[in-house]
């Protein structure tokens, strides 16, 4: 399995507008990529780290789960285009990285 992570840093004086993230974006996100093998959406929400009170290093991540690259790869022109929503939520430039889950 594959997994895309989609990483937001927390960059002081950066908005992200977790309500269109949540409610708009990814449920867009689903629609356009299930049909093209997407298999499961998840976000994690940063609040910390071990250290106390400290700000986390990212303040989203969006997974994307595929059964294979190939898959992925058929689904990316349709990631490029869902990324042009990017905008509407955010100004922060995300990073990615793909991975396979061992």
């Amino acid at each position: 399995m594959i997994r895309i992570s989609v990483l937001y840093p927390n960059e002081a004086g950066k908005k992200f507008d977790w309500d269109y993230y949540l409610n708009k974006h990814m449920p867009m996100a689903q629609q356009m990529l299930e049909p093209l093998g997407l298999v499961k959406l998840e976000v994690d929400k940063g609040i910390g780290t071990r250290e106390p009170n400290a700000p986390p290093p990212y303040i989203a991540i969006g997974y994307l789960y595929f059964n294979s690259m190939e898959e992925f790869q058929k689904a990316v022109p349709t990631c490029e285009e869902s990324a042009l929503d990017l905008p509407n939520y955010t100004d922060i430039e995300p990073i990615f990285q793909i991975s396979e889950i061992v």
